[in-house]
């Protein structure tokens, strides 16, 4: 699976969510995510787990994936696997892995077509803005780089706002 992804600070809040609300035709969905990071040699492997409306539901996925540092519209490369409510792999990855860390964030959620509109509150760190345009088996790159710019300049994210790198990443660097 592939997506082309931005990632933006926030500006004005307010602004960004009445844009994605328009471009989406919705209020959106408000999720709660924990995303614990394990030691790789390659790419990025996260366990997440999902908190619903403020009712945490049990599932988690664990996706491993590879991408770019760099800002602007990138490819990312994924796997994905979800898990039922009540599995637990995470002290199974922490024992072979090593835990590198964990982002905790609230997540909007919304959707333009092929895009998901994320903007998410990242604990410890702040207000952020990604975009993840999700490319069909036979579409090309560039497709989805001119989508996610077009979306992006729709939100009014501004150039110099593009970031690089995973909210991993950064709090590491703190």
């Amino acid at each position: 699976m592939r997506n082309v992804e931005i990632k933006a600070k926030v500006r004005n809040l307010a602004e960004l969510i009445s844009r994605a609300e328009q471009l989406s035709n919705s209020k959106g969905e408000v999720i709660k995510q924990e995303d614990t990071f394990y030691n790789v040699p390659r790419g990025r492997l996260k366990l997440r787990k999902f908190e619903v409306f403020h009712q945490a539901d049990g599932t988690s996925q664990l996706i491993c994936y590879e991408r770019a540092d760099t800002e602007g519209p990138k490819v990312c490369e994924y796997t994905r696997v979800d898990f039922p409510p009540g599995s637990n792999p995470g002290p199974v990855l922490a024992q072979a892995l090593g835990i590198k860390g964990t982002v905790k964030k609230t997540r909007r959620l919304y959707l333009v077509g092929n895009t998901r509109i994320h903007i998410d509150e990242v604990f410890g760190l702040g207000k952020f803005m990604e975009l993840e345009v999700v490319l069909t088996e036979d579409q090309r790159i560039e497709e989805g780089q001119a989508v996610a710019e077009d979306i992006r300049r729709k939100l009014g994210v501004e150039e110099t706002d593009l970031l690089s790198g995973a909210y991993m990443d950064m709090l590491l660097r703190r």
